[in-house]
């Protein structure tokens, strides 16, 4: 099971398209969009009634990543219009490039990586002697995915050989974070391992009754304590998935800003516990992060990561944002550190199928369709 895992859904980036300048979506994902009409639970729902578990079988996975694409470039096109808007009816000049400059930054891509991305397409442009603009906004693409392609890694699942994988993920109030988990839940059972769910976020009312209606919707177990600590809880998911052999466990922390020092000591606190139960755990460290907030998206992650030393991202909500250049800008502040935080999903919509695998090419093409 750990090698359909590792094969099928979590090891190995989808397949390129032929071209920058006939953009074809990746090769299918074989997670399917089953459930692609099922409404995301709201945060007062009761763990009492919950929603039914998911019983439609699975698509065809080709048709699943297309009908993806088609939402992601409709998702994406909020901050894609500005950008490409850039490239109708004009010359290559001087002033399309400060235009474009203006452009990114809006996007929220940050100083850095505009730069980058300026002075890379100056180099393409100049190599390919293009005077069309459609061609250079080709060229974009291909700059701006191979910018981003560091970030895209697959989440490793069933690598250790005697007990479950453990992720622990984090991130503040009104990212998506529980929504977030009940997706990726939703995708892992599909794939095929055995979830068990740590109601570890303690803190916000109605959290653990949310994390119950995601845990009866996917058909898995949670481990919560009405009013329990977070490391303790935490601890004892880690425990009952080694008894139980899960393959997974997903531990959803409370919410907190970066600032709020006493909440982040206990995120700390919660990482080391669980190496009691596990030394070698958590084995993945998850940040979901708003893409709607741009750059104080780039400021999380790199706070989270100095408290807890993140492995990966999770960037939601892309589809009602102008600012979807964020990824630019956290793939730039990688490559200045000399080790990139991965984006392993993104999200752009409600919908169960509506989070995906990150391809770098697919996003870029997506954004300067």
């Amino acid at each position: 099971m750990f090698s359909y895992l590792k094969k099928k859904f979590f090891s190995g980036a989808p397949e390129p398209a032929a071209s920058a300048d006939a953009p074809q979506p990746p090769a299918a994902a074989p997670h399917a969009a089953a459930l692609e009409a099922q409404q995301v639970p709201s945060a007062a729902a009761s763990s009492a009634n919950p929603a039914p578990p998911p019983s439609a079988p699975a698509p065809d996975a080709t048709l699943s990543r297309l009908s993806w694409f088609e939402r992601l470039k409709s998702g994406l096109r909020k901050t894609g219009s500005s950008i490409g808007s850039v490239f109708i009816g004009t010359q290559i000049d001087e002033a399309l490039y400060e235009e474009l400059e203006a452009a990114l930054l809006q996007a929220d891509t940050g100083v850095q990586a505009t730069q980058y991305l300026l002075n890379d397409l100056r180099l393409r442009v100049k190599a390919s002697k293009t005077t069309d603009p459609a061609a250079v906004k080709a060229l974009l693409a291909a700059a701006l995915a191979d910018l981003l392609r560091p970030l895209q890694q697959s989440l490793p699942i069933g690598a250790q050989p005697d007990g479950p994988t453990v992720l622990m993920i984090a991130g503040v109030n009104g990212a998506g974070k529980t929504t977030t988990i009940g997706k990726l839940t939703w995708h892992l059972s599909n794939a095929g391992a055995s979830v068990l769910l740590a109601a570890a976020d303690t803190f916000r009312a109605a959290a653990r009754e949310q994390l119950g209606v995601w845990a009866a919707r996917n058909t898995v177990e949670v481990i919560s304590q009405q009013g329990g600590d977070p490391a303790a809880v935490s601890f004892d998911a880690v425990t009952a998935a080694r008894a139980r052999q899960r393959d997974v466990v997903i531990i959803d922390t409370a919410g907190r800003l970066p600032t709020q020092l006493h909440l982040m000591e206990e995120l700390k606190k919660i990482k080391r516990v669980i190496q009691k139960a596990d030394p070698s755990a958590p084995h993945e460290v998850l940040l979901v992060i708003d893409g709607n907030t741009g750059q104080n998206a780039l400021a999380q992650v790199k706070a989270f990561d100095a408290a807890l030393g993140l492995t990966g991202l999770v960037v939601t909500k892309l589809d009602g944002t102008a600012k979807g250049g964020v990824l630019a800008a956290i793939a730039t502040w990688g490559r200045e550190r000399g080790a990139v935080v991965p984006v392993y999903f993104i999200g752009v919509g409600e919908q169960l199928a509506d989070l995906q695998t990150f391809d770098a090419q697919e996003f870029a093409q997506a954004l300067l369709h």
